[in-house]
């Protein structure tokens, strides 16, 4: 059985990180109080029986000059994704989704019950990010059989990398038809538990443990790592 078959739609075997939930939250190494403790794991199994998580990858040549970071489908410029793909040569350019119905969850528990819904929030965005880093993982033994090595994923949105992006990786990838994620005037996603991203393949080895927070540089930002 493949690991997404066990993972979602079960009710049980998804490899939370329990870490993640509480930065979400906002915790910072303070004791959790047992009726927390009982509330995340309530979320996480509702979390396993509602997500359908599904992905959606494409590759591309990739060519830096001029600070002009050309992926083949979109052009951009941007310190921080210019030094994340520094020595690539192809790149990655994804997306992912839990699909709709873990939202469908968080509006209810949004109406009816605010600690519910907080812990939601908190628990589908590890959730999301552990989808993903399952995603990267794979890539990056398919990858270096082929003598290329993946760099950190790197989201529109991190750093100075310009959200307005995101248009041209929707269509490209046709994120709508495909993982049934659409994207608003104002370039937020729906479902709301959704992602896009792109990763370098360089020739040159090169760790990829280093993961959105560590290569994002908006050191302010309340969930950073």
């Amino acid at each position: 059985m493949d690991k997404m078959e066990q993972w979602f739609g079960t009710g049980e075997g998804f490899p939370w990180e329990e870490k993640e939930i509480l930065r979400y939250l906002g915790h910072r190494g303070q004791e959790i109080p047992e009726n927390v403790k009982q509330l995340i794991g309530e979320c996480q199994r509702e979390l396993e029986n509602a997500a359908a998580a599904r992905s959606v990858c494409a590759e591309y040549p990739l060519a830096i000059q001029d600070h002009v970071i050309d992926m083949g489908v979109l052009q951009t410029k941007s310190r921080n994704l210019e030094k994340n793909l520094r020595d690539c040569g192809r790149i990655l350019i994804f997306g992912a989704t839990l699909g709709s119905r873990v939202d469908v969850l968080l509006k209810r528990y949004g109406q009816l019950s605010v600690s519910r819904a907080v812990v939601l929030q908190a628990a589908s965005a590890a959730m999301l990010e552990t989808y993903c880093d399952y995603c990267n993982e794979a890539w990056r033994e398919e990858y270096q059989k082929k003598g290329w090595y993946l760099r950190p994923r790197f989201s529109p949105g991190y750093g100075d990398f310009p959200l307005e992006c995101q248009k041209e990786i929707f269509a490209v990838l046709e994120l709508s038809k495909r993982i049934g994620v659409t994207l608003t005037d104002s370039l937020l996603m729906a479902p709301s538990k959704s992602v896009t991203a792109v990763i370098g393949l360089s020739k040159k080895p090169g760790t990829c443990s280093v993961q959105g927070c560590e290569a994002c540089g908006k050191i302010s930002c309340e969930y950073r790592r």
